[in-house]
């Protein structure tokens, strides 16, 4: 099969396993690009670094995938009119249009989820709506060509659907076996529902500034017609 050309966004400040999952199960199938407005390194939520392997302008004009992590630095993105124009062009004609985590945000700013389901990050998908789309729970969401995964985890789960997808259930399941993923948290706190809400109030007021930010542009957008 000629390999599928994918198309990931990089930011200084994404959180790394939204990218990292999702590029290792397609790595085999797909020439990945990742892409930011330089070639000059960025780094991760983590401070793990990552080197771009394309700019914008360089970014292949069609794409089998568009994808879009989430993380912190999404704040910055959300308000770069290059970016965002970056993301409408090619996810006007990619086959797929993906994120994760809040990386759905994104998306929406950029006008690519109106009228979609879509998932983000708990703590994120209130802004869903904002944007056109519908807020929809699950661990991936999957309406016509947009597919978009939960928060950080959920990359992996997100990859081996979008596998499935291009090429089959079982090069997906290969993929999965070669992986070792077979999941076995030790505790049941992965969600707000198994957290419960002390666990979960004490995590939102820990990244509050960061969620009262993100909402602040949100909101600016969706006055000025952003997505639409």
């Amino acid at each position: 099969m000629k390999p599928m050309e994918v198309g990931m966004l990089l930011y200084p400040g994404l959180t790394l396993l939204d990218l990292i999952g999702p590029q290792t199960v397609l790595a085999q199938a797909a020439n990945i690009h990742l892409v930011w407005k330089t070639r000059d390194t960025i780094i991760t939520d983590t401070g793990v670094a990552v080197n771009p392997t394309a700019t914008l302008s360089e970014c292949p004009q069609d794409l089998d995938v568009l994808f879009v992590p989430g993380g912190p630095g999404m704040i910055g993105v959300m308000s770069d009119a290059e970016v965002l124009a970056f993301l409408a062009d090619r996810g006007a004609r990619a086959k797929y249009v993906t994120s994760v985590c809040s990386g759905s945000i994104i998306l929406g700013a950029a006008g690519l989820l109106r009228g979609y389901k879509a998932t983000s990050h708990w703590a994120a998908a209130e802004l869903l709506p904002l944007f056109g789309a519908e807020k929809t729970e699950g661990r991936v969401v999957i309406d016509r060509n947009r597919i978009t995964g939960g928060g950080v985890t959920a990359g992996i789960d997100f990859g081996l659907v979008l596998l499935a997808q291009l090429c089959g259930d079982e090069t997906a399941k290969l993929t999965q076996l070669l992986l070792e993923y077979d999941p076995q948290p030790p505790f049941d706190a992965g969600s707000p529902k198994g957290a419960g809400p002390a666990l979960t109030e004490q995590l939102l007021k820990s990244i509050e500034p960061i969620n009262r930010q993100t909402r602040q542009i949100a909101e600016q957008l969706a006055g000025v017609g952003a997505g639409r």
